[in-house]
C-alpha cells in the first residue's frame, strides 16, 4: 500500500502483473539488479522474478558471453533469459524448458510473456522443489506466490502447491500444466520452515508456526538447560521459543 496507491494504480493498463520483494541474492543490491526483469527479444517479451540461487550461473554466463551475449546486470537470473533467447523451441514454453535444462540450482519462477499477441503467465518449480511457489484462485483470475499468506490479503482460496519440475501456464483458456524432463529427489529447503515464511504461511501443507513452535519442544528435548526464562532472538523464532518454554515449563519473556 505504500508503493501502489490508487493514483498509481490508475496509470497501469493491462490485467495481468508480477512483482518482486526480494533483494538480491547473487549479484549486488543495485537497482539494475531489482527485479522483475523486462527483456525484449526475436520472439516477443518476457519478464521474469525469481526467487533462489543457480549454482552454475558463471560458467553458464561467460559461455555466453563468449557468444556474443550482453548483459545488463549482474544477476544469476539474467542467465535463464539468455538462454531463452538463444533455443530454437518456436513457443516460449519450450524456450523456458530448453533453458532450464541447462541451469543447476533452486529457482522458482514467475514469468510474464507475449508470444506473438498471446499473453501467458508462466510459474515454474525447480526439480528438486528447493524453494515454494504456490497456486491459488480469485473469482476470476490464477495468482502464484512464494508464500500462502498473500493469498489472505487479497482473499484468493489456496488451489495447491506448483509441484517440483512442474510448469503452470496461465493463460486466456484457463490454466495448464507440464513437466519439466529432469526429475529428481524431492529436496525442499528446510530455512522455510525455520526462519524464511511467514508464520502465518502453510508451507508443505503444514503451518509455519505449528512446525516452529514443534522444533522448539523437539529442542527442548534434544538440548534442555537451566534457564529462568526463554527469549527469543529474533523475532521469527517466536514460535519456537513457545514450544521450548512449554517443553521445559520455562517462562517466556520478550
Amino acid at each position: 500500500s505504500d508503493a501502489f496507491n490508487r493514483d498509481v494504480l490508475a496509470k497501469l493498463p493491462g490485467t495481468t502483473a508480477i512483482g518482486h520483494v526480494r533483494y538480491s541474492t547473487a549479484g549486488s543490491s543495485e537497482l539494475r539488479n531489482a527485479q522483475p526483469f523486462l527483456f525484449e527479444y526475436a520472439g516477443g517479451s518476457v519478464s521474469i522474478a525469481h526467487n533462489g540461487n543457480l549454482v552454475n550461473a558463471n560458467e553458464l554466463r561467460a559461455e555466453l558471453e563468449a557468444q556474443g551475449s550482453i548483459f545488463q546486470t549482474s544477476s544469476d537470473t539474467e542467465v535463464i533469459v539468455h538462454l531463452m533467447a538463444k533455443a530454437r523451441q518456436p513457443d516460449i514454453v519450450g524456450k523456458l524448458m530448453a533453458a532450464l535444462a541447462r541451469v543447476r540450482g533452486a529457482y522458482s519462477l514467475v514469468l510474464l510473456a507475449t508470444d506473438g499477441q498471446h499473453s501467458k503467465m508462466i510459474g515454474v518449480r525447480d526439480p528438486n522443489g528447493f524453494r515454494p511457489l504456490v497456486i491459488g484462485r480469485l473469482k476470476d483470475a490464477y495468482v502464484l506466490s512464494s508464500e500462502t499468506c498473500s493469498f489472505d490479503l487479497i482473499e484468493a482460496d489456496l488451489l495447491r502447491e506448483v509441484e517440483p519440475g512442474e510448469i503452470v501456464v496461465i493463460e486466456k483458456g484457463g490454466m495448464t500444466s507440464h513437466r519439466l524432463p529432469d526429475t529428481a529427489d524431492r529436496t525442499f529447503c528446510v530455512f522455510e520452515h525455520v526462519y524464511f515464511a511467514r508464520p502465518d504461511s502453510l508451507v508443505n501443507g503444514k503451518s509455519v508456526y505449528r512446525a516452529r513452535e514443534k522444533m522448539g519442544m523437539r529442542l527442548a528435548q534434544e538440548a534442555p538447560v537451566e534457564a529462568d526464562v526463554v527469549i527469543p532472538v529474533p523475532d521469527s523464532v517466536l514460535p519456537a521459543a513457545v514450544g521450548y518454554g512449554r517443553g521445559r515449563v520455562i517462562p517466556l519473556e520478550l
